[in-house]
């Protein structure tokens, strides 16, 4: 008797408010608890400051809301590789892809994973040497957990996700505690003195720009949200400016506790915050609070790139192990594990810091093509005409391009070295794609 098997697929079982906390795992990070320094030290006032983290939120925002349409013309597993294949062929969406395998995706779970691992040695007291331990340990240990559906990750990114945003919370509570009305007002008063040219403000957009990315993870895993038309668009939207708050509220507690010049000077402004109230104890709160949001960026970021990865897998252009689902629990387990690996090697070789700082080109160049892809979608298939669409097209991809070109314009100007390095990382997939079509298509 011949049985014959069903493919597995992937199962709908995630509701708007979890895709919402998958948006704001992906975003929060560790960037907020120390990129601020780096803004304040390239603006000349609270007040400039200010507007650049509000006008780097709206701008994610443009780009979450196209985001946001693509999904849900494409409410499947695979993201961005999904839509550059479909609108700009199979070769840029296995760059893509290569460079998301290779460095971003590996390289941001095991650079994430070593921020962990310090700041979870600080929380407990455990000397700094256990630093790459704890780290690989705890991206074996998400491994473990995601490898029993995508119930058990959403459900340790709900957690860690709720953890982060109290940690948010008591960081900006304490910061507005401090400091007086007075000293609020004075910190975003304007600097006389201070007459920044428009290109020094545009590269004090640049950390801004990078601790709101990240959102893009929630649509590699849109083949696993219910009514994605729904809920979709509103994980994006209502995620996005839940980050948004975040971040304006988290500076604004800087300003008050510390003033823009003492925001400038610190590496460590939570730290130094968390410090000013509760002493060396402060230190330790705030490093569990770090540990909790990085905890659980590794866990979003694991979840969404295992995804693209299977669904390359399923079309011939990875190895097709990599395509097979979990027969009972409807994940990409060898996909988890080839990521999880891969993020382990790095860590162990200590590169991956240097390797994100030349792939970082990649990254945004991806963002870039992916929402120019809405507009092949709209011209050429225009089949969703009671779907969700996004707002104030065609002004708000373009805007979102606009922005990703001056990003990548900063980066030429002021790290050329690392630019080419990244693009020959990216053109070095052009031979691999060579070699595995060739390969696998006969």
């Amino acid at each position: 008797m011949q049985h014959n098997e069903q493919p597995v697929n992937y199962l709908r079982r995630l509701g708007a408010g979890s895709a919402a906390m998958m948006v704001v795992g992906g975003v929060i990070g560790g960037g907020i608890f120390v990129n601020p320094a780096t803004v304040a030290q390239r603006t000349g006032s609270g007040t400039s400051l200010m507007i650049l983290w509000l006008v780097g939120g709206l701008l994610t925002l443009a780009g979450a809301l196209c985001f946001a349409e693509l999904g849900v013309r494409r409410p499947q597993a695979g993201g961005s590789y999904i839509y550059l294949r479909e609108a700009f062929g199979p070769l840029p969406a296995f760059l893509f892809g290569w460079t998301m395998l290779l460095v971003n995706y590996s390289g941001s779970i095991a650079a994430v994973g070593m921020i962990f691992g310090r700041y979870a040695c600080v929380a407990i007291g455990l000397p700094l040497t256990f630093v790459r331990p704890v780290g690989i340990g705890a991206l074996v240990l998400l491994a473990g957990i995601n490898g029993f559906g995508i119930r058990a990750g959403a459900f340790v990114q709900n957690l860690f996700t709720l953890l982060k945003l109290l940690a948010v919370a008591v960081l900006v509570v304490t910061g507005l505690a401090w400091a007086g009305a007075g000293d609020l007002g004075r910190a975003f008063a304007p600097d006389p003195h201070a007459h920044l040219p428009a290109w020094a403000l545009a590269g004090a957009l640049l950390p801004v720009l990078f601790s709101y990315s990240g959102f893009a993870y929630v649509n590699n895993i849109a083949g696993e949200i219910r009514e994605p038309g729904r809920n979709l668009p509103r994980a994006l939207g209502l995620g996005m400016l839940l980050v948004l708050g975040c971040y304006v509220l988290v500076n604004i507690a800087y300003m008050a506790a510390l003033g823009h010049d003492g925001l400038a000077a610190s590496a460590t402004p939570a730290a130094d915050v968390m410090q000013r109230i509760f002493g060396d104890a402060g230190k330790r709160i705030i490093a569990v609070g770090i540990a909790i949001s990085t905890f659980g960026y590794c866990n979003i970021a694991m979840i969404g790139s295992a995804r693209v990865f299977q669904v390359m897998g399923t079309d011939g252009v990875f190895f097709r192990s990599v395509a097979r689902l979990h027969p009972r629990w409807h994940t990409p387990n060898i996909a988890l594990l080839l990521i999880t690996g891969w993020a382990v090697a790095l860590s162990l070789s200590g590169t991956y810091n240097q390797l994100l700082d030349y792939a970082t080109i990649g990254d945004w160049l991806g963002y870039a093509a992916t929402v120019a892809t809405l507009f092949w979608y709209r011209q050429l298939l225009d089949d969703t005409p009671n779907g969700y669409r996004t707002p104030l097209y065609p002004l708000t991809p373009l805007a979102f391009i606009a922005m990703v070109m001056l990003v990548i314009a900063i980066m030429l100007a002021t790290r050329p070295f690392n630019v080419g390095i990244g693009l020959l990382i990216i053109a070095a997939g052009v031979p691999v794609y060579a070699f595995w079509h060739r390969l696998f298509s006969r």
